[in-house]
């Protein structure tokens, strides 16, 4: 389900808690939380891997390593790829990456824009410590104080419908 953007703040808080039936046709969906959130995971359980569209994805394929951000320049140009003709060809795309940057959601955007799709954003507003304990737990960890950065500046619903997304909804709002 892709809602028109609301015009008032009281129907944004709504229609960014509403529950979405059904993605629509060639749906860009664009996750937004910081490292740690339980973004891939999410994505894991709903999507098939042939749907995803990860920087991570990218960058191991390069480097053999996830981790590796001198990979991160190719890996973007693989993505904007990938990304293009899936939304040329109409297919639901999940874009998974932190995307707190708002020059890397304006991207987003624009291409879907550029393919007539909508883009859909998924926010991931979940508490710092819980991050924090997760990223602790991993084989491959985020810097903490990047964690804790990218936290403090994680976007609200309403800058994400400000900046163009047709609807944006939370992880807890889906169904499996």
């Amino acid at each position: 389900m892709t809602a028109t953007r609301p015009a008032s703040a009281a129907v944004a808080a709504s229609a960014a808690t509403a529950a979405p039936g059904r993605w629509a046709p060639g749906s860009l969906i664009v996750l937004v939380g910081p490292p740690a959130s339980g973004k891939s995971v999410w994505t894991a359980e709903r999507f098939p891997l042939t749907c995803r569209v990860s920087l991570d994805f990218f960058r191991g394929l390069l480097t053999d390593s996830e981790a590796d951000q001198e990979a991160s320049d190719e890996a973007l140009a693989l993505r904007a790829l990938v990304l293009d003709g899936r939304l040329r060809r109409g297919r639901i795309t999940v874009c998974d990456s932190t995307s707190i940057e708002p020059a890397a959601r304006a991207d987003l955007l624009a291409r879907a824009r550029a393919h007539g799709r909508p883009a859909v954003a998924v926010l991931f507003t979940v508490p710092l410590a819980v991050c924090e304990a997760r990223n602790a737990a991993r084989a491959r960890t985020v810097p903490p104080h990047v964690v804790r950065d990218m936290h403090a500046r994680l976007p609200t619903a309403d800058d994400l419908l400000a900046e163009g997304f047709t609807a944006v909804h939370h992880p807890g709002s889906f169904t499996p």
